[in-house]
């Protein structure tokens, strides 16, 4: 199978990552995208992100009906710090039959080199890259520019929602339901997340 990775926090997840996944499966020939729950990124370390099983099952509430839409937990019980090339090697071991292709920002794009081993990534897994909102002009000025394994995406949609609004909304009792699915915000409702 040929299986676009979308990897995140999802804290929480919301219509853009949904939104990008399925238009990613439909226009780039994709049988599966994979949602993939992510620990801690070795970025941004002082942030503070919502425990692992929160972040799963908010995931699996967000694609619940979605074709080819898939939420996975594996990469939490991997050994951390985790990196996305570390995580790939397991995947090739794991799932040696499938072919993963990489969906990321172009603002991942624009910080690609500064991620470990890039180039063994791109050895082994193509790049799907949507546009963001503000790192458009990254598209093209990467020093991975042209490379054969990265495919800009430019019909994505430019989904401007971001996970950090959506808590400080929630936090401040503003509307967040155009953004979050509406199992998603009841989710977020029943366990309190993000008051404090």
């Amino acid at each position: 199978m040929h299986i676009g990775c979308l990897f995140g926090t999802f804290d929480p997840p919301h219509r853009a990552h949904v939104g990008i996944a399925d238009h990613m499966r439909r226009t780039q020939g994709l049988d599966q995208v994979w949602l993939v729950v992510t620990p801690q990124n070795p970025f941004k370390v002082e942030a503070q992100i919502s425990p692992d099983a929160h972040r799963l099952a908010m995931v699996r509430l967000a694609v619940a009906g979605q074709e080819g839409l898939v939420a996975s937990g594996f990469e939490l019980d991997l050994p951390r710090p985790n990196y996305t090339a570390e995580t790939l090697r397991f995947m090739r071991q794991r799932w040696p039959d499938h072919r993963f292709d990489l969906i990321v920002g172009s603002d991942n794009l624009a910080v690609f080199h500064r991620w470990r081993s890039p180039d063994e990534i791109l050895e082994h897994h193509g790049l799907l890259v949507y546009p963001r909102e503000g790192f458009k002009d990254h598209l093209g000025s990467t020093i991975y520019h042209g490379h054969p394994g990265i495919k800009i995406v430019t019909d994505a949609p430019v989904m401007p929602i971001s996970a950090t609004r959506i808590r400080e909304d929630i936090r401040a009792w503003r509307p967040v339901e155009d953004r979050v699915a509406p199992a998603v915000l009841s989710y977020i409702r029943q366990h309190g997340l993000y008051l404090h």
